[in-house]
């Protein structure tokens, strides 16, 4: 009984010990990414100075504990920095829009849950605005008006400069640098692009590796605490009948050599 006892300690130890470390982890980017919502929502509500305290905040925050983080790549750190500093630039420079502001709050925004999240990340619910604003995109480019063609494209590569930093975080390189390779493709060539049999394929094209982008992160993912908890217990229950086994085997073979004695 007390082998059984102490191999269950030891399965439960482990299995705190491996939580415990990443449970620190995710506090910490659980409370960076709270900070990075509070910022944005005091942003839509005109309150510039108060979100750049919390945007300074995270800044400190995020300075004193990153070097515990292991979690971060150098990707991710640099796009961090990027979008930090130009939602604190936006919200510093007198002539910005709101709606500047905002749209540079909210990229930060996106690319700290991008990094927190585990799966299914906020940029993925600007599916729908991203995807009309291409469709619009589409339509303007048929009827070959090249000012309503030009507002269209504006908005949309207005629309994709919010997430594209938060696509960097969750995406391939590869992936990326070929979306962007396409986009800039017909930002440059727009006359070229608006109204011709060319055009109106590359159009198309991009609009698929728009879709499969959004589809490719709505795929299922399981958490990995879950298959933490499934192997414990796994564990745990393997061990538990390994011991009942192990004492049934015993008890049976002492039985037999009792017999033996008596015959």
């Amino acid at each position: 009984m007390r082998r059984k006892v102490v191999i269950l300690l030891c399965v439960f130890m482990l299995s705190f010990a491996g939580k415990s470390f990443a449970k620190g982890s995710d506090d910490v980017l659980a409370h960076l990414n709270d900070l990075s919502d509070e910022a944005l929502q005091l942003v839509k509500n005109g309150q510039y100075a108060e979100a750049k305290n919390v945007l300074n905040e995270f800044s400190k925050t995020f300075s004193r504990q990153s070097f515990k983080n292991k979690r971060l790549t150098m990707d991710e750190l640099r796009v961090l920095t990027v979008t930090h500093d130009e939602a604190v630039k936006a919200l510093t420079k007198a002539s910005a829009e709101p709606e500047e502001k905002v749209d540079a709050c909210t990229s930060f925004r996106l690319v700290v849950d991008a990094i927190q999240s585990k799966y299914q990340p906020l940029w993925t619910q600007m599916e729908g605005p991203v995807m009309s604003s291409f469709t619009e995109v589409q339509k303007a480019a048929a009827t070959g008006k090249r000012e309503t063609y030009n507002e269209k494209l504006n908005l949309f590569l207005k629309q994709y400069a919010v997430i594209e930093p938060s696509l960097r975080v969750d995406l391939p390189v590869e992936k990326i640098q070929r979306l962007d390779s396409k986009i800039a493709y017909i930002d440059r060539y727009r006359d070229k692009v608006a109204g011709s049999g060319s055009g109106k394929k590359e159009l198309e094209a991009l609009r698929t590796d728009l879709k499969q982008l959004f589809e490719a992160m709505k795929e299922d993912e399981a958490d990995p605490s879950l298959w933490w908890i499934m192997i414990s217990t796994g564990s745990i229950i393997i061990l538990t009948l390994s011991y009942v086994g192990w004492r049934k085997y015993k008890g049976q073979k002492e039985e037999r050599h009792e017999t033996d004695h008596m015959d």
